[in-house]
């Protein structure tokens, strides 16, 4: 302002002076010049006795007035001073024509500020729309801290951070005053479910990650652990021995193993090093965070893996088996393993014997060991043979019990009955217990005299009572010979004179396929009509589920079968028919020879009219005859 009045006096003193010196021009134009006693004034001096600056003196002084003003440019950062504090803003003094106000809001991390201290602020607007000089302390620091960011990204410098608050995904950490994102998997090397107990926390990070474009950063805490761990790994690595027994930290547990932590360095602990047992997890011997000592199985140092074990710390228990485990004795276990051929019992930790599937039971029918045993069930068993060089153990179930085919001759005689529980099914016959170990078949073909099956589930089922008699004993391998139909008598015996050959029945077809019929006969009976034999008298053809009139053509009791025909009873009344016509024709024939021989042995001489009836009895003779043919 004082600049722009000096100007102004200026060139109302230039005016001044050029109008005069204009009228002094015009005057000695029109007059003419007269000598006077002021000739010798100095007319550069106005009357305020100041003198007119020359252009280039002007230039001068013009250089060092705008020199006193500070040079400004929006969103730059300067140093201002405090010249005012009111209870909302903060004054500033930058230099400017005027001075800046800034929210107190700006100075919280400054509680003690007062006038006379200087603090850097950045310009946001030199003039506003209202002409105000628009100032922001915030702005400058977020920008002062972005530049170190950005720098200590560079060199990896170790920063510290205040953690502000908690959002999705991680933290919010205040760093140099600007506000960066701490994720939730870069809190710690372990997995951190509780964000909230890190909140107000001021701890030390590394800036992994910035964002020039939208002036955002990413810190990381794990990363310091993480280096710290590095070099543990390394002096831990440097040191490491095969069978070096090291104190462990249980980390992680899996279905495979065990994740030991042992001081900066992970190892593997597999399943299979736990226990000399078996185990089902991991879990069931191990806890995390427990302390168990461990031994180092092997290691790599380029993939730095380390394999460890537990069990190896104590002996193997089959080095150090008691007196009570030996052929002959009896010994109890669990079931730990099930394959086709047998189960594993678990004797001790680390000691199993194999039940085979024959020592499961005297009986000699086939016996399924997943049906059989269940995983955990417990069983005494006999140790049959001990291997302790090749550790291996066989057992038996049931030789804990007396041999039942030692009086098998007793117990179940030939020609017995008895009732027996169906266990197994297959095409050929029936498995049938009749006692614990003891069983014997009852193939297809014993189990009715009358019907035949195709398979003998059309008769039973696995889990039914079925009544048997013995019909022979196989002591040596073990097996019944077991028939069903032999309960009864043989119905074939008997139904011989019933169904004999040309006798005819009412019979409905069951079953019908390529080759013929099967036919449901009284009494039970079942016989069989070939396709031929089941033709009907219009040409068509009986058919499934269809009732009719059969002959009997065949009858064997030996092999239990029955030959059947429809067509054969049709046919056979056309033959009768036919030969019923013969024999009629015949005896005309035969009246015929009789009644002229008793005519001739009458006439002694033959007259014209008695050859003419001779000869009509003879045409009538040889038309007979010759009729007769034509109905055969």
């Amino acid at each position: 302002m004082f600049h722009n009045l000096i100007f102004k006096q200026l060139n109302a003193d230039a005016q001044e002076t050029g109008a005069e010196s204009t009228a002094t021009a015009t005057a000695t134009k029109t007059a003419p010049v007269v000598q006077t006693a002021h000739d010798d004034f100095d007319w550069s001096v106005d009357r305020r006795n100041v003198i007119a600056y020359t252009s280039a003196e002007r230039e001068k002084y013009d250089s060092v007035y705008d020199n006193t003003f500070v040079q400004l440019s929006d969103g730059e950062l300067i140093k201002g001073l405090v010249v005012g504090l009111t209870k909302t803003d903060v004054v500033l003094n930058i230099g400017f024509k005027s001075d800046g106000l800034i929210s107190l809001n700006e100075f919280r991390d400054l509680p003690n500020l007062a006038i006379g201290d200087e603090v850097e602020v950045m310009i946001v607007e030199k003039e506003d729309r209202d002409g105000h000089l628009n100032l922001s302390r915030r702005q400058a620091r977020i920008t002062r801290a972005w530049e170190r960011i950005v720098e200590v990204h560079k060199t990896g410098e170790v920063i510290t951070g205040t953690v502000t608050s908690k959002t999705k995904g991680g933290l919010i950490v205040d760093v140099f005053g600007m506000e960066t994102f701490l994720p939730g998997s870069q809190i710690d090397v372990k997995p951190v479910t509780d964000y909230d107990q890190f909140v107000g926390k001021t701890m030390e990070f590394k800036v992994v990650k910035i964002n020039e474009a939208i002036k955002n950063a990413v810190v990381s805490h794990k990363a310091l652990i993480e280096s710290d761990i590095e070099a543990q790994r390394a002096e831990i690595m440097s040191k490491l021995e095969k069978g070096q027994v090291l104190e462990g930290t249980v980390k992680n547990i899996t279905d495979f193993g065990a994740f030991m932590d042992l001081g900066g360095l992970d190892g593997l602990l597999y399943i299979t090093d736990i226990s000399w047992g078996r185990i089902g997890h991991p879990s069931e011997v191990l806890k995390l965070d427990q302390k168990v000592n461990v031994v180092v199985l092997d290691f790599d140092d380029e993939k730095r893996r380390i394999s460890l074990g537990l069990k190896q710390l104590t002996p193997h228990p089959w080095d150090v088996l008691g007196e009570n485990i030996g052929e002959g004795n009896v010994v109890k276990g669990k079931v730990v393993n099930i394959e086709d051929y047998g189960a594993f019992l678990e004797i001790q930790p680390g000691v199993e014997g194999l039940v085979h599937v024959s020592e499961i039971s005297w009986s000699n029918s086939p016996i399924n060991a997943k049906e059989f045993f269940k995983l955990g069930d417990e069983y005494e068993a006999k140790i049959v043979t001990l291997d302790r060089d090749s550790r291996k153990m066989s057992l038996s179930i049931k030789q804990l019990t007396e041999d039942p085919w030692n009086d098998i001759e007793v117990r179940f005689p030939e020609d017995s009955k008895h009732t027996g529980l169906v266990k197994n099914i297959t095409n050929y016959g029936v498995f049938v217990e009749l006692a614990p170990g003891i069983g014997g078949m009852i193939h297809i073909s014993d189990l009715s005299w009358l019907k035949r099956f195709n398979h003998p589930t059309e008769y039973t089922k696995v889990g039914q009572n079925i009544d048997v008699m013995i019909l022979g004993i196989d002591k040596e391998n073990r097996k019944l010979q077991l028939g069903h139909k032999q309960l009864e008598d043989d119905p074939w015996n008997s139904l011989q004179e019933t169904f004999t050959i040309g006798s005819i029945h009412e019979g409905h077809v069951t079953r019908r396929d390529d080759k013929g019929a099967v036919v449901q006969l009284p009494y039970g009976l079942e016989g069989f009509a070939p396709n031929r034999h089941l033709n009907k008298e219009d040409g068509k053809s009986i058919a499934a589920d269809e009732t009719a009139n059969f002959m009997v053509i065949e009858f064997d009791r030996n092999e239990k079968r029955i030959v059947l025909s429809h067509a054969r009873i049709w046919e056979q009344g056309k033959i009768e028919e036919v030969e019923s016509i013969k024999k009629e024709a015949r005896n005309d024939a035969e009246k015929t020879k009789k009644a002229v021989k008793s005519i001739q042995s009458k006439v002694e001489k033959a007259t014209l009219g008695d050859l003419g009836v001779l000869a009509d009895l003879k045409k009538k003779m040889e038309g007979g005859e010759s009729e007769t043919p034509a109905a055969e």
